[in-house]
This record gives C-alpha cells, sequence and structure tokens, in this order.
C-alpha cells in the first residue's frame, strides 16, 4: 500500500506565498521559513470584518485501529474550499515524543495531509524548541535563585515547577538535581513532564497576545514559602527573558494542504494530560481570515471536545457552530470485542454492541448546545449491513452519518461531509454553553464532568487532594476551569474498560495549579505526564535512505 509519505512526496506544493494571498495574508505579515512554510504576524494582518464560522472535530475514544481525525479535519476543509467555501484548518502541532513512540507521524494521512510532512512532525518551525528551553530557564533560575541565597525564601522541598523534554522518556520521571556538592547547588527532587504538558504550552496556546503571554508567563507559580504563599516567575523575574524566548514561537505557522487549502499548525498540546487544543491566537486569525475554521480537538470527545469546550472557547470568549465526530466501523468493532486481528471480517453484532461509545460521544457534544454530524471513514472492509448499524443508532440523537473516503480521494471523498457541515452553520441552531459555570467549586466541577460526560457514578478525592483543592479556592483560584488528566482510552480512568461504561469511580491522584494557564490540573487513574515509549517504537523503523530522504514516517 502507497505510504502517507509517499503520496506526500508526490504532491507538487505551491510557494507560502502564493497560499497566503489566497488566504488574504498579505506578504508584510509573511515571515518565509523556506520556501513551504512561514510564521504569520497577526498584527500586520488587517481586520477584514470577518467572523468565520468555527467547526470542531473531535472522535469516538480512540483505539489501535485508528480513527482518523486529523485526517478529517483535512478532507473538510480541502472540500469546503472545493464547494467554494472560503476555509480555514487550524491543527496542533506534532510532538516528536508520538512521532518516535506510536503514531510515526501526525500530519494526516493519504490524500488528506499538510505538508511539507517530514518538516512538520520534525523540527518545523522550531515552535517546541522555544517552549522547552522557556520551561527550562525558569527551572535553571529557580536552582539558581536558592543557590545564590533564596531571597525570595523558596522552600526547596515545595518546589513545584518541573523541567520539560519533548520526548517520551519515563526514566526522567522523578530526578534527583544538585547532586556533586555546593558548586551544584542543593541536592533536590525533581522531574520532566512531556513539553506538551508543559504550562508553558498551555499559555502559548491559550494567550490573546505577546502582552498577554508575558503576563501570563508571569503568573506561572513555581513553589511556595515555609509560610505557604506562593513564589511566582515574575517574583523571579524570569518572565520576560522567557517571553523573548518565545516571540516568535508565539506566531501561528501557516502550511498548506496536498490540495493547496490554506492550514495554520500552531501550538500542540496533548488532550489526555493537557488541554489538547491548537493556539486560540491561530484559531481567532482564522476566524478572521475565513468563513468558516475547522479545528480538532485531540483524542476522544470526553478529553479535547470537552476541554475545547470548558476551556478554550471558555477562557477565549469562542462559540462554535458545529460539531463533526469521527469513527470507523473497525474502531467500533474493537469498541464490541473484536480482536485487531479479525477486523477485516464483517460483524455487524460487534459493531452494534461498539456503537454505543460513539454514541455517548455525541450525547455528549450534545450537552453543549452543539449540533452534531458524524463522520464515518470508510475502509475497504466494511460492509453495508455494518453501516446500517451505525445509522439505525444514530438516528435517535438527530446526527446525521456521512461515510468518508478523503484518504483515498481527497476533497472529493468529504464532499458530502462538507455540505452536511454547512447545513449545520446555516440552520443556526447551535446555541453553545460549557456544561459548568465559573463560581462552582472546584471538586463540583470535576464531578459535573465526570459524572455528564464520563457517566461515573462517583469522584474519589483523597484528604491531601480536597485539601489542596480547598486552598486554591482559598487564594481565588476558584473560578478556574479544571482540566482532567486520565487514559485517553476508556471514559474510566482504566484504559481496559471499553464502549460506555457506568457507574464507575473516577480516582484522583493529584492536582496542579497552572496559574499562568488558567486552569487547574486533575491527574485520574495512572496516567503520566511524562510518556514511556513503547516496546516497539517507531523511532526504530525511522531512518535515512541513500539520498539522505527520511523514511519511516507515516
Amino acid at each position: 500500500m502507497t505510504t502517507d509519505l509517499a503520496i506526500a512526496r508526490a504532491a507538487t506544493l505551491r510557494p507560502i506565498a502564493e497560499i497566503a494571498a489566497r488566504a488574504g495574508i498579505p506578504e508584510e505579515a509573511l515571515e518565509p521559513h523556506g520556501r513551504f512554510k512561514a510564521k504569520l504576524d497577526p498584527a500586520r494582518i488587517p481586520d477584514s470584518g470577518r467572523t468565520g464560522a468555527l467547526v470542531l472535530v473531535t472522535g469516538i475514544s480512540p483505539t489501535a485501529a485508528g480513527e482518523g481525525k486529523t485526517t478529517t479535519t483535512i478532507g473538510l476543509g480541502d472540500a469546503l474550499n472545493a464547494l467554494g467555501t472560503k476555509a480555514m484548518i487550524c491543527l496542533r502541532e506534532p510532538s516528536l515524543g508520538p512521532c518516535f513512540g506510536v503514531k510515526g507521524g501526525a500530519t494526516g494521512g493519504g490524500r488528506a495531509q499538510v505538508a511539507p510532512m517530514e518538516e512538520i512532525n520534525l523540527h518545523f518551525t522550531g515552535d517546541f524548541h522555544a517552549i522547552t528551553s522557556a520551561n527550562n530557564l525558569l527551572s535553571a533560575m529557580v536552582d539558581n535563585h536558592i543557590h545564590w541565597g533564596n531571597a525570595l525564601g523558596l522552600d526547596q522541598r515545595r518546589v513545584t515547577w518541573r523541567r520539560a523534554i519533548d520526548m517520551n522518556d519515563r526514566a526522567l520521571r522523578d530526578v534527583l538535581v544538585g547532586l556533586g556538592g555546593m558548586p551544584n547547588g542543593l541536592p533536590r527532587e525533581d522531574g520532566f513532564d512531556i513539553t506538551v504538558a508543559s504550562e508553558v504550552m498551555a499559555i502559548l496556546c491559550l494567550a490573546r497576545d505577546l502582552e498577554d503571554l508575558q503576563e501570563r508567563l508571569g503568573r506561572i507559580i513555581v513553589g511556595q514559602r515555609r509560610d505557604g504563599s506562593s513564589v511566582t516567575a515574575a517574583d523571579l523575574k524570569a518572565h520576560g527573558a522567557m517571553a523573548a524566548l518565545l516571540r516568535e514561537a508565539m506566531f501561528p505557522n501557516l502550511v498548506q494542504t496536498l490540495e493547496g487549502s490554506p492550514a495554520l499548525v500552531h501550538g500542540g498540546p496533548f488532550a489526555n494530560i493537557a488541554h489538547g487544543c491548537n493556539s486560540v491566537a491561530a484559531t481567532r486569525l482564522g476566524l478572521r481570515l475565513a468563513d468558516v475554521v475547522v479545528t480538532e480537538a485531540g483524542f476522544g470527545a470526553d478529553l479535547g471536545g470537552e476541554k475545547f469546550c470548558d476551556i478554550k472557547c471558555r477562557l477565549a470568549g469562542l462559540a462554535p457552530s458545529a460539531c463533526v465526530v469521527v469513527a470507523t466501523v473497525r474502531a467500533l468493532k474493537l469498541h464490541g470485542g473484536v480482536a485487531r486481528a479479525n477486523l477485516d471480517r464483517e460483524d455487524a453484532a460487534a459493531v452494534r454492541r461498539g456503537v454505543v461509545n460513539l454514541q455517548r460521544h455525541v450525547e455528549n457534544m450534545r450537552l453543549f448546545g452543539l449540533p452534531v454530524v458524524m463522520a464515518l471513514n470508510e475502509f475497504t472492509s466494511d460492509t453495508e449491513a455494518e453501516f446500517a448499524v451505525v445509522r439505525e443508532a444514530m438516528a435517535p440523537l438527530g446526527a446525521e452519518v456521512v461515510l468518508c473516503t478523503h484518504w483515498a480521494d481527497g476533497a472529493a471523498g468529504a464532499t458530502e461531509l462538507a455540505r452536511a457541515v454547512m447545513r449545520l452553520i446555516e440552520g443556526g441552531t447551535a446555541r453553545f454553553a460549557p456544561i459548568y459555570p465559573d463560581a462552582m467549586p472546584l471538586e463540583d466541577k470535576v464531578r459535573s464532568i465526570a459524572r455528564k460526560i464520563y457517566r461515573a457514578s462517583e469522584v474519589n478525592f483523597p484528604p491531601a487532594v480536597h485539601a489542596r483543592l480547598k486552598r486554591f479556592e482559598e487564594a481565588g483560584y476558584g473560578h478556574f476551569p479544571v482540566c482532567i488528566a486520565k487514559t485517553q482510552y476508556s471514559f474510566s480512568a482504566d484504559p481496559a474498560l471499553l464502549g460506555a461504561p457506568t457507574g464507575h469511580v473516577l480516582p484522583v491522584r493529584e492536582v496542579r495549579l497552572s496559574a499562568g494557564a488558567g486552569f487547574i490540573v486533575v491527574i485520574c487513574g495512572e496516567v503520566m505526564t511524562m510518556p514511556g515509549l513503547p516496546r516497539s517504537p517507531a523511532a526504530e523503523r525511522i531512518h535515512l535512505d541513500a539520498e539522505g530522504r527520511i523514511e519511516g514516517l507515516f
């Protein structure tokens, strides 16, 4: 079978200045990074007065069979443009962790890709390196401050700021720093998060502009004094230098699809351990430039979709007009208990068992007041009997099922999906609202998500977590939304509990205050903010061929 990389290399890309001009972006706003990608300065792009419609693409609980959420986002954007609607695609940047871990690449697939594929998947324009550097500059300044007398009285036992690296490396989850005697500082426990889970990443993705970015960086809490009072990045006078490192990274990145549609690829938090959406700056810019902006949120709708609605849209004042929930028959079979080796066999009964996962995700998105269309990505092994089961399950929910073939056919394979989405937008039935109010206590916010979205019976808050959340409220952070970190594979905290479980208990392990980002991270079950590599990582298959070209990205 032709690989995604081979398809991407066979495409003829247009100069990025041409893509920018087609999108209405003036040349003075463009900072090219080579021929096919560029940074954009939103301040140099005139306000057209346009306010585009925002469409969220999300999916079912992910499986090893794959669902194609990014591919669908790209295919839908291409199809809208092909039909004459001015559309902009807004995606997250790939992290090196998944590229070398499980996925091997994250730029779409088949004829529905953003390009240049190898560059986007690897170093791109250096945004993740800048975020990593800003995060670790703050770490260095924390330890340096302690070394030179600790004038702020920071209790080294209560330093909460962690280092970051954009790689899956379980050995760095918990480390000791400052070993080797007095010249190397004072020993203390520390640890690394993957860069996408860093609060700096969240700040970059949620900041309105450079001024807001620097102010948010200053609000980062690095630890506490002995009396419990907080020490911030601004107290350390670190936020200005951090902002300087992030200046270029704050500008959205412009690339193109294989069919020439403009795409803003910017920011990249994971939805299982962070809020999982592309940057507010890119989304807002897209809404100024296009009639429809198609964006994705990571993993299933219970994670990225919920956080898109309850965190990103709440904090940025956005109101989506429609939602696309993506699934495949193969993935529904996995949720129905079929072994991966047997997915090519017709099994309508397994689809019926697994479709409950899809039903719940659609129900959940409708809780936010969003009209939903269901995109069913086709495989050659799928049958009409299996499609019929999905249509039957969606009928009571009022969600149209559209078969999609954009992987093989590009825009032509998502034409009907584009028409369905436009019907939802033009119908004007969206009544968007987050599912909990700002004023609700933090524990009740977690319970609200657990009960309404996950269908849990209860949430287990250990005494230390309960006390910490109360301290956050007493310190003035009770109005913050909550960002739940849990496994992406299940509505529960147990990755093996597939389908649509009910009555389970959500176990909260830890809570972290992200004062600069503006939310509370609630870590549940065994999820880690520093992933590990699988037994056979994708890195083993990535290499250079005899001509120096990258092979193995897919």
